[in-house]
């Protein structure tokens, strides 16, 4: 049985990735808030829940040794979780530019390292960051200052990563969604035209297709889930 993490795993988006690797035969081990008020509805044997707070380096770690120690493997890691904020310059301090970093960048980190340095000695791994258009792109994050600092190390992160496992199979990605068609989205955005919009369940799809042995050849990936947004 092939083994997935992912992070936020009651998040709109980590629902659906959950709901597909466990399709697709996946054993997932998801993280979970304290006293989560998501309950999702699968067996033992498909899907195991874990507290963990993301943002303390030792906990996160040890969460993916004991992974390790009681799956012998990870296979998959899709990273999730991460915070947003509004902000210009004139009105983004260090402290927001510092809690936007922890939110999207440590809880990444935290995770991704210790996932990386065992996907290295299995030779083998794909690993998937949920980045944003204000991380890539400075004109994307015009008014949103502090988020598109944070997420912007996450690009980084993965070329650095895919640097060091240069002739290995294990791959980094980040993956770039538009506007995702959620409820809390709809309820924000009334007016917009919820067709253009990229929907959960797609960008699961995506990202368990570069899972595949399809997409076993591909290296470096930006995936671009935009749809029409």
């Amino acid at each position: 049985m092939k083994v997935a993490i992912v992070t936020g795993a009651t998040g709109n988006l980590g629902q659906a990735i959950v709901k597909k690797f466990i399709a697709e035969g996946y054993k997932v081990i998801g993280t979970v808030i304290p006293n989560d008020p998501v309950k999702l509805d699968y067996t033992d044997e498909q899907f195991e829940p874990v507290v963990v707070d993301l943002m303390n380096e030792e906990s996160s770690a040890k969460f993916v040794t004991d992974v390790v120690e009681k799956y012998k493997s990870a296979d998959a890691a899709v990273l999730t979780v991460g915070g947003f904020a509004m902000g210009t310059v004139a009105t983004t301090t260090t402290s927001d530019i510092m809690k936007q970093y922890k939110l999207n960048f440590e809880t990444t980190y935290n995770v991704a390292r210790p996932i990386f340095v065992q996907m290295l000695q299995q030779n083998s791994g794909r690993i998937f960051i949920i980045g944003s258009k204000p991380g890539l792109s400075a004109a994307n994050s015009k008014g949103l200052v502090a988020y598109g600092l944070g997420k912007s190390l996450i690009f980084r992160l993965a070329e650095l990563m895919n640097e060091e496992a240069k002739g290995t199979n294990v791959v980094t990605a980040v993956v770039i969604p538009s506007t995702i068609d959620t409820p809390q989205n709809r309820k924000a955005m009334p007016d917009a035209n919820f067709n253009n919009w990229v929907k959960p369940e797609a960008i699961a799809e995506a990202i368990y297709f570069y899972c595949t042995d399809k997409a076993a050849v591909l290296r470096e990936p930006i995936i671009k889930v935009y749809n029409n947004a």
